[in-house]
């Protein structure tokens, strides 16, 4: 079988999961073949949106998204190579926290992170059960690449599965290996691929953004999907390692 005559790159931005390092590096490499989009997440499945993006971008190489939702794409005689980083749920939190109470914007997140400490902000946000935030998001996120009447958990952990077997699923904790998991799986295409340690939009730890043991109990409880999850995607890369 020929080789695909094209491969993309395509990086599922999960919101405070080291992406917008992950984007800078790929701007570095790519130049202005790295191009950015968001989607209407309300409509369920993005997945054509998303290919016609690619379709329509010919000369782009690099594709990143937050919003990103439904199935990959499937293009003839194109290799769309996803990649996806995974953060354990706690410090995710914490970190959408401080950004959201440092963001110069008007959205609701940032004004309830101004108006709030990191306890009165992850209460708001659990009281709303359509608000996935703080409960669960990885697992939501990861879910939608295999939807069908399963359990979220279970999709999600799919989902892993898939974005690891046919492109790179990485951890923010492990995000070296993450990108060199990336360079040696689009070596050939792209063999100038090269990065060195960025940190992107980060943000710095305030006393209103600790985590006492009451409020870790309530998180760990809310987000028992995105612990499992995180164990899972362990467990996935420990075997590619011990296969390598």
């Amino acid at each position: 079988m020929s080789p695909p005559s094209r491969t993309v790159i395509l990086h599922c931005h999960l919101f405070k999961n080291a992406g917008s390092s992950l984007d800078h590096i790929l701007k570095q490499n790519f130049g202005d073949r790295w191009v950015t989009r968001e989607f209407d997440m309300g409509q369920g499945s993005n997945t054509d949106q998303v290919e016609d993006w690619i379709l329509t971008s010919p000369k782009a190489v690099a594709f990143s998204s937050h919003t990103v939702t439904g199935p990959l794409p499937v293009i003839p005689d194109t290799e769309i190579v996803p990649i996806l980083l995974l953060r354990e749920p706690l410090s995710r939190i914490s970190s959408a926290y401080r950004f959201e109470r440092n963001q110069q914007a008007d959205t609701f997140g940032a004004k309830l992170a101004k108006e709030n400490d990191l306890a009165g902000y992850v209460s708001s946000r659990l009281a709303n059960p359509q608000d996935r935030q703080c409960q669960n998001f990885q697992s939501w996120r990861l879910a939608m690449f295999c939807p069908g009447p399963e359990a979220e958990l279970q999709r999600a952990k799919a989902g892993a599965a898939v974005i690891n077997d046919v492109g790179v699923l990485g951890l923010v904790e492990a995000f070296d290996q993450a990108l060199m998991a990336l360079q040696r799986r689009v070596e050939d295409v792209f063999p100038d691929f090269a990065w060195q340690q960025v940190r992107a939009n980060t943000t710095t730890k305030s006393p209103e953004s600790r985590l006492d043991q009451s409020l870790r109990q309530k998180l760990e409880n809310a987000n028992a999907d995105d612990l499992s999850l995180l164990r899972h995607a362990q467990k996935l890369l420990c075997a590619d390692q011990l296969s390598d």
